[in-house]
């Protein structure tokens, strides 16, 4: 497992991030989540991404039970607040962040998390009432650092130039992959200059990257396409991508890995890229995917890659 410092924050993370999102304490039975957690510290990787909002604290409160036996400083723990956790209760406001990160500290069983990110931005509140607030959860050691999720670049600038007399945000939490790179114009070049480092998100495009998913045929049984959740993923879900994703299997084979790999090794091998987050129902699955983060592929390979989806990728 490789490690590089989240931004300028000083703090050092796997460049494979164990994501909770429709898994734990949802999606996948606490035996089987156990199990990837286990298998996540069995391969190097210390960081962790939740959010209060996944299963409505569920994840959190999978999380604080499974992690609760471990060193605290054994791993790095992230989560986000923003979604409506009740009918009230929303947003980046003072009083949300002050509850919020309470909320979310009682569920982890911990006295702090290492990143706190706004998992959107809060049109609806002040952007220095939101800077204050967060700058309080890091001054009275709730957080160590703070980071956002889907910020504009405008928004990402205006924040930092409120740092100082507030804490500055150190990560940015984007949708990236072979499919989906909007990122690259603006937020990325932004988040380099100040300072911040990404946190991708749905490196495998929501699972399409691994080829499971052939053009002209059946969704499989079960898979993410099937699910409640499938419109995160139609974009993604056209013949001519997956006729292009099946493209890339000639490129794995001679990069020596599979698909899977390949789309995240691409992921990491970017500009301003510290980690990427992947989920995982099945330790095995985990062990696999997180391969990617110790290969060393031809960059000419990475760009053949890159080539073969450029008329289908979303930018």
């Amino acid at each position: 497992m490789q490690y590089r410092d989240l931004g300028d924050s000083g703090i050092s993370v796997s460049t494979i991030c164990l994501g909770s999102w429709l898994t734990y304490g949802a999606g996948v039975d606490d035996s089987a989540g156990r199990a990837c957690v286990d298998a996540a510290f069995d391969i190097g990787i210390n960081f962790i991404d939740t959010a209060n909002i996944y299963g409505r604290g569920a994840a959190e409160s999978f999380l604080g039970d499974v992690l609760s036996s471990r060193p605290r400083d054994s791993y790095v723990l992230a989560t986000k607040l923003f979604f409506p956790m009740t009918e009230s209760d929303r947003g980046l406001s003072a009083a949300q962040v002050a509850k919020q990160i309470d909320a979310s500290l009682k569920r982890l069983r911990t006295d702090y998390v290492d990143l706190y990110q706004c998992h959107r931005y809060d049109p609806e509140t002040p952007l220095e009432e939101t800077m204050e607030a967060l700058s309080e959860v890091v001054r009275s050691g709730k957080a160590r650092a703070i980071g956002f999720s889907e910020w504009s670049p405008d928004q990402i600038e205006a924040a930092l130039a409120l740092a100082p007399p507030n804490v500055k945000f150190v990560s940015s939490q984007p949708q990236y992959s072979l499919l989906y790179r909007r990122a690259e114009a603006k937020v990325i070049p932004v988040s380099i200059a100040g300072g911040i480092g990404q946190i991708v998100w749905s490196p495998l495009a929501q699972g399409v990257l691994s080829g499971k998913y052939l053009p002209g045929a059946a969704l499989p049984a079960g898979s993410r396409a099937t699910g409640d959740d499938a419109h995160f993923m139609q974009q993604f879900l056209t013949d001519p991508v997956l006729e292009a994703v099946q493209s890339l299997k000639a490129v794995a084979d001679k990069a020596g890995c599979s698909l899977a790999q390949l789309a995240i090794a691409w992921v990491l091998a970017q500009p301003g890229i510290t980690s990427a987050i992947v989920g995982a129902s099945r330790p095995e699955q985990l062990r696999e995917t997180a391969k990617a983060a110790d290969l060393t592929i031809d960059p000419a390979l990475l760009a053949e890659a890159a080539a073969i989806l450029e008329g289908v990728r979303i930018s």
